[in-house]
């Protein structure tokens, strides 16, 4: 076993030979120094030959930042707020986009990043607007400002659950000579779903209590989340047996999280209206949910491209394509304090489908 490995064993015999799946995700991604976010392994990019294993929309498109920008100058003027706060900042290649952007409307741009690699890349990217940046490991107990994150959610650890046909069961991680395995045992814990026999699916606290922070902590502002993922009756559909946790590396999916552990990312889609639900219960107004497609174009992509060269339209388009990024990925927006009609949900809001 490698170091990571090793250390997930050390705990998992600690913890009584079984850990529940959450916390083997949160340290194959995010153990110091070993996990997948905290190591120094190249992850964003177009191609595997670069040694990266999925990209991004930042990394594709230039229009993608361009675009949100036009929504993020909207709400900074419209809470009276001068600061930008992002979240799993990537590469920094969002930041940059906004910066250069957004101008003088941004005092302050703070990213919360817990991986110290991501960061020293990020702060090479933004060289020229240093003076302005702040990385900080966690959220302060107030702040103001407008808070952006693009695949964050779907990277914090999930809970998963199993229905064999009689109850449902917790699936967590043992060891079985040098390698880890499934396995279950009975839990109080429920999706909302009639299951049928052998399927396997997702709860998302962790991206929840994330919501709810967010909202005691945001005393005027507003956030935008972009990721892929579904409102509940879809997420939560009798055909989906498998869930949708799904691991990515090199540019080839699988379904395997308990191989090349800490040399793949892990993933699952985000349960919107779980999201909605503890954002609104915690404080927050839901401004608006819809397709990264059409959050795009109500901020102006379409017009962007009326500029753009034909290499750069080709890129752009898989943002808004409804077989690539388009329709998969969606946006969900929240207000603190004081609500206004955002921009990138003036068309196509679904917020009645949460």
């Amino acid at each position: 076993m490698n170091p990571l490995e090793q250390r997930i064993s050390t705990e998992i015999a600690a913890a009584g030979d079984w850990l529940p799946f959450d916390r083997f995700m949160a340290l194959a991604l995010y153990a110091p120094g070993l996990g997948y976010y905290s190591g120094a392994r190249q992850k964003f990019g177009l191609m595997p030959q670069s040694g990266s294993d999925f990209v991004t929309a930042p990394e594709l498109s230039p229009l993608f930042g361009e675009s949100l920008a036009a929504q993020v100058a909207q709400a900074l003027d419209a809470t009276g707020t001068d600061e930008v706060w992002e979240f799993g900042a990537g590469t920094g290649a969002l930041a940059a986009q906004l910066l250069a952007h957004l101008g003088d409307k941004v005092r302050r741009y703070v990213i919360v990043d817990l991986s110290g690699d991501l960061r020293a890349r990020q702060a090479e990217k933004l060289a020229p607007w240093r003076a302005r940046i702040e990385w900080l490991d966690s959220l302060p107990a107030k702040f103001s400002g407008v808070v952006v994150g693009n695949e964050v959610l779907d990277a914090m650890p999930v809970q998963l659950l199993h229905f064999d046909g009689a109850q449902w069961l917790e699936r967590g991680v043992a060891v079985d000579g040098e390698r880890f395995a499934w396995s279950d045992r009975p839990t109080t814990l429920r999706p909302p779903m009639d299951a049928v026999p052998g399927t396997t699916t997702e709860i998302h606290p962790q991206a929840e209590a994330f919501a709810r922070t967010l909202a005691g902590a945001l005393e005027r502002g507003a956030a935008f989340l972009i990721d892929y993922g579904f409102p509940e009756a879809e997420y939560y559909l009798p055909q989906r047996l498998g869930g949708t946790l799904m691991c990515h590396h090199l540019h080839r999916a699988d379904p395997d999280p308990l191989s090349l552990v800490g040399e793949k990312d892990i993933t699952a889609h985000v349960n919107f209206t779980g999201i909605a639900l503890a954002g609104q219960d915690a404080g927050l107004a839901v401004l608006g949910y819809t397709s990264q497609a059409n959050f795009l174009i109500n901020c102006g992509l379409v017009e962007r491209l009326e500029h753009a060269s034909l290499g750069e339209r080709s890129m752009a388009l898989k943002l808004i394509n409804e077989h690539e990024m388009g329709e998969l990925f969606k946006v969900i927006g929240f207000a603190a304090g004081t609500e206004f009609d955002a921009l990138g949900f003036t068309r196509g809001d679904r917020s009645h489908t949460l």
